[in-house]
């Protein structure tokens, strides 16, 4: 509690000091009301997230607790930015007595500006990034071959049904061979979100359609999750893998539970490369689906070509990236791990909790693959 509480006032006090405690000198009424409405945040959070994301899963307080936490956390970051462009303006002697207010007000107008960019940049339709992987191992009858990537979907409190069957025709669009979904599928239980999933049995692939379970599925039921996606005639690769053909030439599609999966107590549940490839021809290449990017060096260790992940957000609202750098060894993109193994991180789908993205597009991606060396 104590730590929850230290968080919650370096949370709002920089927003606070620069906006009506900094010598902005506002009327004493302005003063009192921007007080209150820090004041009352501080109080009500710890409640409203325990009422919407604990147990009770109450969608409206979450929607509250989660917005209200987006906008603190631009409102810091711009906040501490704003107070040091006001020290060095003071140690300069640059704009006299009405510095504070300037900054404050300049403040308040880019947060407010993100805040409805980001919010925007959240609740469209994906942009559609393309990009050429090339993989040596591949034959030629799979050169060409698109894999469409969806990640961190996180149907949530706010009700996005009608989002969820965009996306879908987006994707069906697309015409792809193989579909990935990189995990995050939602916060809540399949009941919970069924007419938001729904759009998802609507998906159309030539080879396969797969999914693997991420981090926030246990926490609402991660084995529901895949007999939901089974039923929506996924192929939920759970420690497990499957091969498609085409062209005379072989892939095997591998996927395993997320890396928070064995802390769950959930029986069965683990991350098991070695037994997800089990019977699969060692000379085929493999595409392995794994929820977080820093389950890289097991894919490296096991020779994976190519692995697909989401889970960074790419860091959702700037510069939570940077904190998201210490967890994750890529935030966003293609890279390459030791000699042969390549991974990519989508920047993801959806987004979680604040229904904002600043500075860190959704993206739903198409993963062309290229037989050979680049």
């Amino acid at each position: 509690m104590a730590v929850l509480v230290g968080v919650l006032v370096v949370l709002c006090l920089p927003p606070w000091w620069t906006l009506f405690g900094s010598g902005a000198d506002w009327p004493f009424q302005v003063f009192l009301a921007g007080t209150a409405v820090f004041a009352a945040w501080l109080l009500s959070f710890p409640f409203l997230m325990v009422a919407g994301h604990g147990s009770r899963r109450a969608d409206r307080a979450a929607r509250v607790a989660d917005t209200s936490l987006g906008v603190v956390w631009v409102l810091w970051t711009w906040s501490v930015l704003g107070g040091l462009v006001n020290l060095v303006l003071g140690g300069l002697d640059v704009g006299g007595a009405g510095r504070a207010r300037t900054v404050a007000l300049a403040v308040a107008v880019v947060s407010a500006g993100l805040l409805g960019w980001g919010h925007y940049e959240a609740m469209r339709v994906p942009r559609v990034k393309r990009l050429d992987v090339h993989v040596p191992r591949l034959g030629g009858g799979l050169d060409g071959t698109r894999v469409v990537v969806l990640a961190d979907t996180h149907y949530g409190p706010i009700d996005r049904a009608g989002w969820s069957a965009r996306v879908a025709g987006v994707v069906n669009a697309l015409d792809a061979d193989v579909v990935v979904h990189a995990g995050d599928i939602a916060d809540g239980t399949p009941a919970q979100r069924r007419e938001q999933s729904a759009p998802l049995g609507t998906i159309r692939s030539r080879l396969a359609r797969v999914y693997v379970t991420g981090n926030h599925e246990y926490g609402g039921e991660a084995q529901g999750w895949l007999d939901r996606m089974a039923d929506l005639d996924w192929e939920p690769l759970h420690n497990r893998h499957v091969v498609v053909e085409r062209g005379g030439d072989a892939l095997v599609l591998v996927g395993v539970d997320d890396v928070t999966a064995e802390s769950s107590g959930l029986a069965g549940h683990r991350a098991n490369l070695t037994g997800a490839l089990e019977g699969a021809d060692p000379a085929l290449p493999v595409l392995l689906v794994a929820h977080q990017p820093k389950y890289v060096p097991q894919a490296a260790a096991a020779g994976i070509d190519l692995q697909v992940s989401g889970h960074t957000h790419g860091g959702q609202i700037w510069p939570f990236n940077f904190l998201v750098r210490i967890d994750q060894p890529v935030v966003h993109g293609l890279s390459r791990h030791g000699e042969r193994t390549q991974l990519y991180t989508s920047r993801g789908t959806g987004f979680w909790g604040p229904p904002f993205r600043v500075f860190a597009p959704s993206e739903i991606t198409v993963l062309t693959l290229r037989s050979g060396a680049a």
